[in-house]
């Protein structure tokens, strides 16, 4: 049990539920501002969404899935199509619970963790992924061990 705790940091899913944690509060501080100034609750929710994803895209490439190496702008349109794919499911998630009687804080927050298995496996899968390999075969170093068997 101990040594799964001393791991934690390092497993992927919990570095981005950390990240996506730290950008939920993103989003609903943000949403509770620009609702607090007067915009309506889905172009709120539409400027707290890209807010909050502008700041996972940072934590997710530089330390959940550490693929800063990976040209910036190639990732960032992946990412940016993941969002608003994710922006979309948002939308149409608190559209259908705020018709459905949820206040709108409320249902933003519901809103919010309806659309993130969507956007974990596709950020996982697509958008932050590993390029393919080039198909060429790299020699591999056999240590002295090896050899003399």
């Amino acid at each position: 049990m101990i040594r799964v705790a001393r791991r934690l940091p390092e497993i992927q899913f919990v570095r981005f539920c950390v990240v996506g944690a730290s950008g939920y509060a993103v989003n609903l501080a943000v949403y509770a501002a620009l609702l607090a100034a007067g915009l309506h609750y889905l172009a709120a929710a539409a400027g707290a969404f890209l807010v909050a994803a502008g700041s996972n895209y940072l934590w997710n490439r530089t330390w959940t899935f550490r693929a800063s190496g990976a040209p910036v702008l190639g990732q960032g349109g992946r990412a940016l199509v993941v969002s608003g794919l994710s922006l979309g499911a948002n939308q149409l998630f608190l559209y259908v619970l705020v018709a459905a009687g949820a206040g709108h804080l409320a249902g933003q927050a519901i809103a919010i963790v309806l659309a993130t298995p969507f956007s974990f496996a596709a950020n996982k899968l697509w958008a932050f992924a590993e390029p393919p390999s080039s198909g060429v075969l790299q020699p591999v170093e056999v240590g002295a061990r090896e050899r003399n068997r």
